[in-house]
């Protein structure tokens, strides 16, 4: 097993030296999160310009060995929670388990075995006697699929909940930005989908991209989808900027926005009526 100390700005999906599981620590949960990555093949259906996944290519989630992800989450769950790997790999001010997420290498809900995958880690703490949420962190382009939504209503019953992507207002920018043909009013209808059945957050990385500050127009419009989606159902808006860099192509073309950007822009959102935990 890798043996180096773990840090905010470095996300290694093989930290551990295992397949689908691997820690991180989160300076946005605060302490350690236990990843699941269900892409170890680098495929997602999206391309975002600020991905860290290297060698990211398009495509779906391989086949799930869920033997071996229970296997492996139970045996790192022990670790951190009996061995030596907080004191040596963590710093000190971060040695609690947060939560257990699925993020990883591409787009979660993509894999087939999804709900089936969701059932097993709600098995596995309440197993080890874990209580920490649950987290999906995803693009939310599939959500609509009767699979992907008896995933999240385990998610659901197990106190989990969604970190639901929505970077861009307007189709041109999600283009720029995610690398797809994104349609706002789709985007509304699976957001509000999503919140009805897992409590969700809206997740939004800010940037400039070719120097370009995200401007009224486009605010306007991506407040436009939470409004349509319901805000009263939504949890709030996770915003951040660019904490690591990015492994894309694009990744020349990307700044970060200043603090005054950064808080004029949520301020905006929170006059809309929502929560905003803001991660500069």
């Amino acid at each position: 097993m890798p043996s180096s100390p773990l840090a905010t700005n470095d996300h290694s999906r093989d930290a551990a030296g295992l397949t689908y599981v691997y820690p991180v620590v989160s300076r946005r949960a605060g302490g350690v999160s236990v990843g699941i990555n269900l892409n170890p093949n680098n495929a997602c259906n999206w391309h975002c310009v600020y991905c860290q996944v290297p060698g990211l290519v398009r495509g779906s989630a391989p086949p799930i060995d869920l033997i071996r992800l229970e296997s492996e989450l139970r045996g790192f769950l022990r670790e951190l929670l009996s061995g030596d790997f907080m004191r040596l790999r963590v710093p000190e001010d971060m040695r609690r388990i947060v939560d257990v997420a699925f993020s990883g290498n591409g787009e979660p809900t993509s894999a087939r075995a999804f709900p089936e995958v969701v059932e097993t880690v709600a098995r596995v703490l309440k197993d080890v006697g874990l209580a920490v949420p649950v987290r999906l962190i995803t693009n939310g382009s599939l959500v609509h699929r009767p699979a992907v939504q008896r995933g999240l209503a385990l998610l659901a019953g197990c106190g989990g909940e969604v970190w639901f992507k929505v970077d861009a207002g307007t189709a041109r920018r999600a283009a720029a930005i995610n690398g797809v043909a994104l349609d706002p009013a789709g985007v509304m209808r699976r957001l509000r989908l999503c919140a009805n059945a897992c409590p969700t957050w809206v997740q939004t990385c800010v940037f400039a991209l070719d120097g370009e500050v995200p401007g009224d127009d486009d605010l306007g419009a991506y407040l436009e989808i939470l409004a349509g989606a319901g805000i009263p159902a939504l949890k709030g808006v996770l915003l951040y900027g660019l904490a690591r860099p990015s492994m894309q192509p694009e990744a020349g073309r990307l700044s970060s926005l200043s603090q005054a950007d950064m808080e004029r822009i949520a301020a905006r959102i929170k006059n809309q009526g929502l929560r905003v935990k803001l991660s500069p």
